[in-house]
């Protein structure tokens, strides 16, 4: 059983269900500071994040990841208990073992061998991790970010260890991601009987053509680097649940996945004006949950692409598809972004799962991406 193998079956076998960490963080912490790195706790609220940092000089190169994982739904629907991880022909099951504490095994592991191979590499190597992501996110790598930059200390290039793999471990990275705009859209009527319609005013039927206009629009064709812009309804609610009452309100919660040729303030500003077309009475509630980023050619991709040839001889793709992730949080301050892990085919299903030899080579490739940027 090899290094990284043993502590990602220790990560899984600790239930850290969002917000918990379940001891995760600590596990790790002890590790690093045998290494060196100077340990800091940051809790805020009810979110337990780690920041840790092996070095003062720049450039510094960040691991950052979760230790949080999503419920496991349904225990008796798991071939075995999620949070006592089997090995089975290969693979190692547990949830949270593809997303993401294989990941940080690896990372931990191949700082490890890296720093007995060059005890004074250059510059530094920091962790970044957080019991927030799957959630709210609200009081993890934000508000992390948020401290660091308060005292102006500064990210060159953060390497994210999300399940970006699809066939084979390293076949496709992550150098951006779409950004995400919520509504939660209330349209007004007046309630009364279904055989007294010009006495009420049905705020379903006033709202389908704006429904059938919101989901033909076109809102931009993309770019090389993004898809076109998605606009999807997730939630409808209306009605009193039954068949003889006009509703009073109609209830709709949508999503934007934008591209860089689009902004939050654009797509606020359209759906507004195709509302306000309609003649429609409502209220609209938006929330960001963030702004679209690119990591461009540099360092960062260089490393990360020559890593993944020279070991399994594999070329690599760069993609932008997917949901969004705590990069979003960091792009912003001018760091290079990149993430890269694991198959991501089970991913928040029963029986979540990662191959074992997969974790050693993602181990092996966070390695070789160290030796080329702090070597």
């Amino acid at each position: 059983m090899s290094d990284t193998l043993e502590l990602a079956i220790d990560l899984i076998s600790r239930p850290s269900v969002t917000p918990e960490d379940a001891g995760c963080q600590q596990l790790m912490a002890e590790r690093l500071e045998k290494l060196g790195f100077r340990i800091e706790p940051m809790r805020f609220e009810d979110v337990d994040n780690l920041w840790a940092r092996r070095g003062t000089d720049s450039p510094i190169l960040v691991f950052a990841g979760h230790t949080d994982v999503v419920p496991t739904g349904p225990v008796e629907n798991w071939d075995s208990d999620p949070f006592k991880p089997e090995i089975r022909d290969g693979l190692l099951y547990g949830r949270g073992a593809a997303d993401m504490k294989g990941s940080l095994a690896a990372m931990v592991t191949a700082v490890e061998r890296f720093i007995a191979a060059h005890p004074d590499h250059k510059g530094s190597i920091g962790f970044l991790i957080t019991s927030d992501e799957e959630g709210p996110a609200k009081n993890g790598t934000v508000k992390v970010v948020e401290t660091l930059e308060a005292r102006g200390e500064k990210m060159d290039w953060c390497l994210v260890g999300e399940p970006t793999s699809t066939e084979h471990v390293g076949d496709v990275i992550k150098n951006g991601r779409r950004g995400s705009l919520n509504g939660k859209l209330i349209i007004k009527g007046v309630q009364g009987h279904v055989a007294y319609p010009h006495l009420a005013e049905n705020p379903i039927h006033s709202f389908g053509p704006a429904l059938k206009e919101l989901t033909s629009t076109e809102w931009d064709n993309g770019n090389e680097f993004f898809p076109a812009t998605t606009f999807q309804i997730s939630n409808i609610h209306g009605g009193t649940g039954v068949e003889n009452v006009i509703p009073g309100e109609l209830e709709v919660i949508f999503n934007f996945r934008f591209s860089t040729e689009s902004t939050e303030d654009s797509l606020k500003t359209r759906v507004h004006e195709i509302l306000d077309q309609h003649n429609l009475k409502y209220e609209l509630h938006w929330a960001l949950s963030g702004n679209p980023f690119l990591t461009s050619r540099g360092e960062l991709i260089d490393a990360s692409v020559a890593a993944i040839k020279e070991t399994s001889g594999r070329d690599t793709e760069l993609s932008t598809s997917g949901g969004t992730s705590d990069g979003r949080f960091i792009a912003p301050t001018g760091s290079q972004v990149l993430e890269l892990g694991p198959l991501n085919a089970t991913i928040h299903k029963v029986n979540e799962c990662v191959s074992v030899d997969d974790l050693d080579t993602l181990s092996t490739y966070y390695e070789k991406i160290l030796q080329k940027l702090l070597g």
